[in-house]
């Protein structure tokens, strides 16, 4: 990958997340916490693309995958709840609603699409391919 494409990337993103503050100002969700955004990885090989999410402290019963017309997009909230009379008196770890969507290349084989929750990370693994089908509902694995 060139100098040239990842800087394109950076700025794509950089803008994608100054958009969503200016949407989350404007329409907030709702009110609680919107801070979390899981960190990713994307990886490439030879013959699949990787997508590597952290998402500690939820089950993949908490986590939705979802794809339609090459985008694929992780959904879920993480909460972060106290006890009774429980106040924070220092509170570092992000809670609340998470959306991530991620445009997809046509040669990626939508049909099958293998996603795996271990450990707090969620991989979704995507087989290069001609043949593809652009649109459903992928199960988690263990």
């Amino acid at each position: 990958m060139s100098e040239f494409t990842i800087d394109i990337e950076r700025q794509l993103e950089r803008l994608g997340k100054d958009i969503q503050q200016m949407v989350g100002r404007i329409v907030p969700l709702d009110d609680k916490g919107h801070d979390f955004r899981p960190h990713c990885d994307i990886i490439e090989s030879e013959e699949t693309y990787k997508i590597v999410l952290d998402i500690p402290g939820l089950s993949k019963n908490e986590v939705n995958v979802s794809l339609q017309e090459f985008v694929l997009t992780v959904r879920g909230e993480r909460v972060n709840e106290l006890e009774d009379e429980e106040v924070y008196r220092r509170q570092e770890r992000t809670a609340g609603v998470f959306s991530r969507s991620f445009a997809l290349p046509k040669n990626v084989g939508t049909d099958k699409v293998d996603a795996t929750f271990r450990t707090g990370v969620l991989t979704v693994a995507m087989p290069k391919t001609d043949d593809h089908d652009d649109s459903k509902n992928i199960p988690i694995n263990e």
